[in-house]
């Protein structure tokens, strides 16, 4: 009989030692990239499956326990109104299971804490959110063999299961929407460019504008912040004072941008149109109200949630989803 792989093994196939290959399994940020990635390609060479306590004798963890992970601090994970609407959906869509949710923020000073604890037994699923780039929290889980259902696409090369918004499509609406109003001289404040969602909504919304025939949108980064949106609409106002229109990635950064445009002295929508993402609350509260991407927030967490209590119960496949987003016309563009 076969003795399954070891560490010991995976750090040797990988060319790093065995304290790297643990770091790499617990989620330190005390590791390199290249080394994260040849202990990922290892685990994967060698069918290493990590060894966990089950979970109903973890300490302190209630049986059947699911973590909502958002990779992000917790000011923004505990205090922004997309992350309380998409926990909302999954502790709606557990709460008829009965089971009991855990809600954690996952950055670098906690991630080795945090990996170790999922990966102790602590859980039985994860529902991630939020994970920058080929995040190590991302690598750990699947290292860890630890059911994990993404709420939002993962970086490319990134094995994990994920249920996402049609961020391509809804930016394309936007682009065309602001094109058939006659505008030409178009600008963009995107989210963060390691953030999947972020690129996904550049890119759909630049084809939308090669279409067109017009070249890529002036381009500006923001955090998904309100402040992020006011400094990144003065950027561009800056450097080109002739935009006529501009899509923003998010409905908070949308109305920073709506303020550094009045403050400019440009009329909303005469001199500038201007689109967001969401349909967050706020959307109806800017004056004048946004026009915007509705994504259907509450529903991404649901079915992230179901999607991965039915792979705990080995029902259906770990099929990827992508739900539908909508431009809701208000009084902005």
């Amino acid at each position: 009989m076969v003795s399954p792989p070891t560490l010991a093994q995976v750090a040797a196939t990988a060319g790093v030692s065995p304290a790297t290959a643990s770091r790499v399994l617990t989620g330190s940020a005390r590791v390199s990239a290249a080394a994260r990635d040849k202990v990922q390609s290892a685990i994967e060479e060698l069918g290493y499956v990590r060894r966990r306590a089950p979970h109903r004798v973890a300490r302190g963890a209630p049986a059947g326990a699911i973590a909502c992970v958002i990779c992000e601090p917790p000011n923004r994970c505990f205090g922004e109104v997309f992350f309380a609407r998409l926990v909302s959906g999954v502790q709606r869509h557990l709460a008829d299971h009965d089971r009991p949710l855990l809600v954690l923020s996952a950055t670098t000073p906690t991630l080795s804490s945090t990996a170790q604890y999922l990966a102790g037994g602590a859980v039985e699923g994860v529902v991630l959110v939020s994970a920058h780039g080929r995040h190590p929290l991302a690598v750990s889980l699947h290292a860890a063999r630890i059911a994990v259902r993404c709420a939002g696409r993962p970086a490319d090369g990134l094995a994990a299961a994920y249920v996402d918004v049609d961020n391509r499509g809804g930016a394309a609406q936007a682009a065309e929407h602001l094109l058939a109003s006659g505008r030409r001289c178009i600008a963009t404040i995107a989210g963060p460019p390691d953030l999947s969602a972020s690129a996904d909504r550049r890119h759909g919304f630049a084809q939308a504008l090669n279409a067109a025939g017009l070249p890529g949108a002036y381009t500006a980064y923001g955090d998904f912040t309100f402040a992020s949106g006011a400094h990144a609409m003065a950027w561009l106002l800056r450097r080109t004072p002739q935009i006529d229109a501009v899509f923003v990635a998010s409905d908070a950064m949308a109305a920073g941008a709506l303020q550094a445009l009045r403050r400019a002295g440009r009329r909303i929508p005469d001199d500038v149109a201007i689109v967001g993402f969401d349909d967050a609350p706020i959307a109806e509260q800017t004056r004048p109200r946004l026009t915007t991407v509705r994504q259907p927030i509450e529903e991404l967490g649901a079915t992230a949630a179901r999607l991965l209590l039915e792979s705990l119960n080995g029902q259906g496949e770990a099929k990827n989803l992508v739900l539908p987003t909508e431009l809701v016309i208000r009084d902005s563009a």
